[in-house]
C-alpha cells in the first residue's frame, strides 16, 4: 500500500514539474530616436521619429524649449513619427515614454536645436482666396512665394486643393514664384475648398526652405457669368445660367481695343482714380488721362481693363465703343453691377479682333485642358 502511494506521488510530481518550466525572460522595451542628444544644426525638414523595440510607446511630447510650438505626430506601428517638420533656430525636447514586454516603463529625452536661416533662405507662399472668403466660380487658388522654388514637384505634392462636391483640378507653374489651381470646368457652384499647404521646411531648392504651412477654408457663389459683347455693346449678366440683366455698354476704340476672352474679376473698388500712366501711356500721349474718382470699378486685367461707371460716355453706351479699353456703363448700372459681383466671377468677351495675353490678369481659363497639365510639375490632375 504504501509502496503504491509512494509511486502514484512520484508520478505526479513529475508531472508538475514539466508544467512549469519558467518561460524565456522577458525583454524591456529599447527606445531609439533618430535626432542625437544635444545636436545642433539638425535640419528643418527632419521628420522626428522614435521606434521602440520589444514594446510599445504610450506617449511622445516634442516641444520647443520657449514653448511657442507644439510638434504634432502619431504613433504608427511600433513608431512615433512626427506630423510636422521643425521651425529654423529653435532649441526642442523631446520626451517618449513606453512599456517593454517585461511590464516595465522606459523612457528617451533628446535636446537638440535646429538650424539657423535667415529670411532670404526661406520662401513665404501667400495665397489667394482669403481664409474664409466667398468667391466666384472662375476663381483659381493662387499661391505666391517670395523666394522662388526650384523643387516644384515636391513643393506641388504637399499642396493639396479639395472640394465639396469633388472636382478635377491642376496646377500650373506659371514661374518659380507663382503656381495656380483650377478645376477642369468651373468651380461647382455653392461649393466649400479646402487648401492645404504642407511647406513648412520643405527644401525648395538651392538651400531654401519653405517658410510656413497654410491651411485656408473658402466658399464658393453662384454661378455668376457676365457675357461682354464688344460688337453689340451689351453685357448680359447670368446667374446659374439664367439672365438677370442686360447693360448697355462701351468698349475700347479702335486705337484701345477692349481684349477677347475670358477674364475673372481681380479687385472691387467703389472709387478709384485713373491714371493712364500706370498702364505705361506718357502724360504727354493724346491718349493720356487722369480721371479722379471713378466709381464701382472691378479689375480685369494687370494692363487696366476695369468695369466702371462712365458718366460721361452716356450717349454712346450700347452703340458705341469709345472708351481706351475698360467697359463702361451708366453710374446705376454700374452700382447694380458692383453690389451684385464678387472676387472670381467670370466675364467673357466676344466680338473683339484684339485676343487676351497670357497672363494679363488670371487668364486661367483661356488655357486649353491638355496645356495646363502641362504646367503642372506633376503633369497630371
Amino acid at each position: 500500500m504504501c509502496a503504491g502511494l509512494f509511486a502514484l506521488s512520484a508520478c505526479t510530481a513529475d508531472g508538475v514539474k514539466d508544467a512549469v518550466t519558467p518561460d524565456d525572460p522577458k525583454d524591456p522595451i529599447a527606445l531609439t530616436a533618430n535626432v542625437d542628444q544635444r545636436a545642433t544644426d539638425v535640419r528643418v525638414n527632419t521628420i522626428v521619429a522614435v521606434e521602440a523595440q520589444h514594446g510599445s510607446i504610450t506617449s511622445a511630447v516634442l516641444a520647443s524649449d520657449d514653448g511657442k510650438s507644439k510638434v504634432k505626430g502619431r504613433v504608427a506601428g511600433d513608431s512615433w513619427l512626427a506630423s510636422q517638420r521643425l521651425e529654423p533656430g529653435t532649441a526642442y525636447t523631446l520626451q517618449v515614454r513606453g512599456k517593454g514586454e517585461d511590464g516595465k516603463a522606459g523612457r528617451i529625452i533628446r535636446h537638440f536645436t535646429t538650424q539657423q536661416l535667415t529670411l532670404a533662405q526661406q520662401t513665404y507662399p501667400s495665397v489667394a482666396p482669403l481664409q474664409g472668403e466667398t468667391v466666384g466660380v472662375g476663381m483659381p487658388v493662387i499661391v505666391t512665394f517670395d523666394v522662388p522654388v526650384k523643387n516644384r514637384a515636391l513643393f506641388e505634392r504637399n499642396m493639396r486643393v479639395q472640394s465639396t462636391p469633388a472636382a478635377e483640378g491642376s496646377w500650373t507653374w506659371l514661374s518659380d514664384r507663382e503656381a495656380h489651381f483650377r478645376p477642369r470646368q468651373y468651380w461647382p457652384a455653392h461649393a466649400r475648398v479646402k487648401v492645404n499647404l504642407r511647406l513648412n521646411g520643405l527644401p525648395a531648392g538651392k538651400g531654401i526652405y519653405g517658410q510656413q504651412d497654410q491651411l485656408i477654408d473658402f466658399k464658393v457663389g453662384s454661378k455668376r457669368v457676365s457675357v461682354v459683347d464688344v460688337a453689340k455693346h451689351q453685357l448680359r449678366y447670368t446667374v446659374d445660367g439664367k439672365t438677370e440683366k442686360t447693360i448697355p455698354v462701351t468698349t475700347g476704340d479702335n486705337g484701345h481695343r477692349t481684349r477677347e476672352g475670358t477674364k475673372v474679376i481681380m479687385e472691387k473698388f467703389s472709387s478709384i482714380d485713373m491714371d493712364a500712366a500706370t498702364t505705361g501711356v506718357d502724360s504727354e500721349d493724346p491718349g493720356y488721362y487722369n480721371i479722379k474718382d471713378v466709381r464701382w470699378a472691378m479689375r480685369l486685367t494687370n494692363s487696366g481693363e476695369f468695369l466702371h461707371a462712365a458718366p460721361w460716355s452716356v450717349g454712346s453706351q450700347g452703340s458705341a465703343n469709345v472708351s481706351h479699353g475698360c467697359t463702361g456703363m451708366s453710374t446705376a448700372n454700374a452700382s447694380w453691377l458692383y453690389s451684385h459681383s464678387r472676387r472670381g466671377d467670370v466675364v467673357r468677351y466676344v466680338h473683339s479682333p484684339r485676343p487676351l495675353e497670357a497672363h494679363n490678369g488670371w487668364t486661367d481659363w483661356n488655357v486649353p485642358w491638355s496645356t495646363w497639365l502641362k504646367g503642372s510639375a506633376l503633369h497630371q490632375a
